[in-house]
């Protein structure tokens, strides 16, 4: 297997993993509607998963029209995208911790 797809299918998985975050996030976020500034927090961290979700397919389907041999250019941008990918999926796991 080539370096790129390697790094599409990690990519690939990323996505998958934060997919699913997101959805327990939204279930969550409708379990605690009775309290508006705690849902407002889920809201947020909603929107934020879903624009990084979006960011990491579009870096996907980039290296997806990539040449092997070309790749290289648009790794940097798509570690970036990966990273702030992971970044907002663990924000979620931080949000769980009881609030005080």
């Amino acid at each position: 297997m080539s370096e790129l797809n390697a790094y599409k299918q990690k990519l690939e998985a990323e996505i998958e993993q934060a997919e699913a975050k997101l959805k327990d996030l939204e279930a969550e976020a409708k379990s605690s509607a009775a309290d508006a500034s705690i849902r407002m927090q889920y809201d947020q961290r909603t929107k934020d998963l879903e624009q990084c979700i979006e960011a990491a397919k579009a870096k996907l389907k980039e290296l997806g029209q990539a040449h092997e041999d070309a790749w290289d250019n648009l790794k940097d941008g798509a570690e970036s995208t990966w990273n702030t990918l992971r970044i907002a999926a663990r924000a979620k796991e931080k949000f769980n911790q009881p609030i005080e």
